[in-house]
């Protein structure tokens, strides 16, 4: 008699972005605990920032992006909410109500055309310049993770020579706190 087992459809599961909101007690020791508990089981941090936010309670915000199959998600966020230092975790891409920004600094080095184009597209993407020289300049945009994506590659050919992210910072729409 031959059977054939078919897995079950959670093994089938595309992996998802989320992004997590994870309030700590601001104390040493907190951030290598949680970060550790992503690499002690192999899941990615796609970007990370960390900030008090609430200086009387000594309480910060963790914001992590990762990516994972609604099952890795979800044991993702059930590991985080066991660790003692943490007071709360909220998914905030499940919520649908999040507003989520970046800021990037971008140098970009040129003469000519090509600094010509390069200034005409920092502002179509509303990037202010917060430092010039005669042979280069550098860019600050805000915006979503894509947005700042694009920018990137359109400067690539204009004369990048570097940049820094900020990483994603987070918080849910609307007047309840996530």
């Amino acid at each position: 008699m031959n059977t054939t087992h078919y897995p079950s459809a959670h093994i089938f599961q595309s992996p998802e972005t989320h992004t997590l909101s994870v309030v700590v007690d601001n104390e040493p020791g907190v951030l290598a605990r949680v970060v550790g508990l992503f690499s002690g089981r192999g899941y990615n941090i796609e970007s990370l920032t960390v900030s008090e936010t609430e200086h009387e309670k000594h309480l910060s915000r963790i914001t992590i992006v990762t990516t994972g199959t609604p099952m890795v998600i979800e044991q993702i966020k059930n590991q985080l909410d066991r660790l003692v230092p943490v007071h709360r975790v909220v998914d905030l891409t499940v919520s649908g109500k999040v507003l989520a920004r970046e800021l990037a600094l971008i140098k970009v080095k040129g003469k000519g055309e090509a600094r010509v184009e390069a200034l005409r597209l920092g502002d179509a993407f509303r990037a202010r310049v917060v430092d010039a020289t005669t042979e280069s300049f550098v860019f600050e945009i805000t915006g979503k993770s894509d947005k700042i994506d694009e920018f990137v590659g359109l400067m690539g050919p204009l004369g990048l020579v570097e940049y820094s992210r900020t990483g994603v910072a987070a918080i849910s729409r609307g007047p309840e706190a996530s």
